[in-house]
């Protein structure tokens, strides 16, 4: 096995010095990226190029962050959504081409290549290791992502910290009260107030989102159904009981996680319409349906709701 190859399972990249060390001239190293059997991923820093195809976008950007801490050292925490990415925080409609980094010793120009450096106070006991990365608080982190983002994402990421219990609700409100002096931070309050861990996922927190500003009262979360005898049917992810009505988001990823040894996508679909069913008979609620294309439609989305809410009323 190429020795290299021991570094990049736990570091996840190796450096010029190490593939010197392992036996590779300047020359061999030039040829070796040129001919695309190694990605560089900042300077003086590489990873092999098919252990980089089978990255997502966090993955790569959680490497990439090791190798900016590696430069850096002690002089830098990880911040913002690169905090995030450390506390293995759900991510969506976020930026993650640059590593986030908040200085430790007040110097950094603002941008450097792919880094942003951040200037602000940072207590000694603030400073975690996940991973073997050195970060800020995730509640911290998520709310200064936040502080960057549009409502909408911003009541995904809060919603996600929670959900991956990297903070609480109370840490959340009290995180956002000593940073609520900073810049721009006042319109944050309406998704720190809205944030829930019972939603289940990125979509189920557009969706709530979509209902706040669409003006649709906020339903309960993660409902469960009961048959007489008290087996559980299922828990519903969003009910109305004032309107006799279920909602749920319908993910293709789902089905794939509700597959058990030897089932099909075809037979999970199928037992999750007769759960439907039967939640439909017990309950005697209507459904409403949302996938990822019916986020791209919120009037539409929103009135098929209204519909159903007024049919009851």
């Amino acid at each position: 096995m190429d020795p290299l190859r021991i570094i990049t399972a736990t570091e996840g990249f190796f450096t010029r010095r190490e593939a010197k060390n392992a036996g590779y001239a300047d020359r061999e190293i030039t040829s070796v990226v040129r001919q695309g059997a190694w990605h560089r991923i900042r300077r003086g820093a590489y990873v092999f190029a098919d252990e980089w195809a089978g990255l997502d976008a966090v993955g790569r950007h959680r490497v990439r962050a090791r190798a900016v801490q590696r430069s850096l050292g002690g002089k830098i925490a990880l911040s913002h959504v690169s905090g995030m990415v450390a506390h293995g925080i759900d991510l969506w409609g976020v930026d993650l081409t640059k590593v986030h980094v908040t200085r430790l010793d007040g110097a950094g120009r603002p941008l450097e290549g792919d880094v942003v450096h951040h200037l602000g106070a940072v207590e000694e006991d603030e400073i975690e290791t996940r991973d073997g990365l050195r970060t800020l608080p995730a509640v911290r982190c998520a709310l200064e992502t936040s502080l960057q983002a549009n409502d909408e994402v911003a009541q995904c990421l809060l919603d996600a910290g929670l959900r991956a219990k990297a903070f609480t609700k109370e840490e959340l409100i009290a995180e956002y009260k000593r940073m609520n002096q900073w810049p721009f931070s006042h319109p944050l309050g309406a998704a720190v107030g809205h944030a829930d861990p019972l939603s289940g996922s990125i979509a189920e927190s557009r969706c709530l989102w979509l209902f706040r500003v669409g003006g649709l009262p906020r339903p309960e979360l993660q409902v469960p159904v009961y048959r007489a005898d008290g087996s559980l049917v299922g828990i519903v992810d969003w009910a109305w009981p004032q309107f006799r009505l279920f909602g749920e988001f319908d993910g293709r990823v789902k089905y794939g996680k509700l597959l058990r040894p030897g089932q099909s996508p075809s037979d999970a679909v199928f037992e999750e319409k007769r759960r439907e069913d039967e939640i439909r008979e017990i309950t005697d609620y209507r459904f409403v349906r949302v996938v990822w294309d019916d986020l791209d439609y919120p009037r539409r989305t929103l009135a098929r709701f209204e519909s159903r809410m007024q049919i009851a009323s």
